[in-house]
């Protein structure tokens, strides 16, 4: 039997984002509870918060898109190399929103210490994109991943 070098239909995505909501809810709850150390700049409250939620938004729309308008489900089960869409601004859009989501999240808490956290966030799903989901995409759509891949940024929506 030939062992097969594909991803579960979820992808690695579970593994990945399951811990980055869990530490964002935490501290976002830590945070609401003083149960850790609060830093805060009272004359950006309101800004902090209307950035959060700008954040989550844009969150939830990419999320949308990359699920309704891109029919992800159908084009996976017939292992098609999506580019456009959302797609064509973000080649991982539904791991973007979660990070849109959670930065957001994190804003709103206004607590500075927790700023660095998205960065986090970030490192880790790019170094464990790069080492999973990219190197099957590259060995089933080769050349044509490449290009894409070279035009299209992994998590911040923009092209390059």
């Amino acid at each position: 039997m030939e062992k097969q070098n594909q991803l579960p239909f979820f992808g690695v995505g579970p593994y990945m984002i399951t811990p980055i909501v869990i530490i964002a809810v935490l501290s976002f709850v830590a945070s609401s509870y003083k149960l850790i150390p609060i830093y805060t700049i009272p004359q950006l409250d309101f800004l902090f918060v209307l950035v959060g939620v700008i954040s989550i938004i844009l969150g939830i729309v990419l999320w949308l898109a990359a699920i309704v308008n891109s029919r992800i489900s159908e084009n996976i089960k017939n292992k098609n190399l999506v580019t456009t869409g959302v797609y064509a601004y973000v080649r991982h859009p539904i791991y973007s929103c979660f990070l849109f989501v959670t930065t957001g999240v994190i804003i709103i808490s206004q607590n500075i210490l927790l700023f660095i956290l998205p960065l986090i966030f970030w490192v880790f799903l790019t170094v464990t994109l790069k080492k999973t989901e990219e190197k099957l995409l590259l060995g089933e759509f080769g050349e044509e991943y490449t290009i894409y891949s070279n035009k299209v940024n992994r998590l911040i929506p923009f092209k390059k």
